[in-house]
């Protein structure tokens, strides 16, 4: 019998900011409550997917970013536009989820479906 917990649900969305506290754990932290809550709360399948492919996403993009700043300093306007979008998505939809919303993130490969 799954459970609705919305709280925990906004707090997975939200356990992505703890790199800006302890300067990593945005993948490690959503994943290990994803991979233990997935059969148990109702929906957390489907947002910890959402979460973890905008983690592995932007990670790609943030490696890609790395040879981009030799061309014209590229790279560090990609690390600013990737560092905002990494902090206020999570909030928007840690928002969403709270109202029983479920969030997309922009520009996410699928690699878990």
């Amino acid at each position: 019998m799954m459970r609705k917990d919305n709280q925990l649900i906004v707090l997975t969305h939200l356990s992505q900011l703890i790199s800006l506290v302890i300067g990593f754990g945005s993948l490690i932290v959503p994943l290990i409550l994803w991979a233990t809550q997935k059969e148990k709360v109702y929906q957390m399948d489907e947002h910890g997917k959402n979460i973890i492919n905008f983690q592995l996403s932007l990670l790609v993009y943030f490696i890609i970013c790395i040879p981009l700043i030799l061309l014209f300093g590229l790279g560090i306007l990609g690390f600013i536009v990737l560092g905002i979008v990494s902090f206020v998505f999570p909030i928007i939809n840690a928002i969403k989820a709270n109202n029983g919303e479920v969030p997309k993130y922009p520009l996410t490969f699928n690699f878990i479906s």
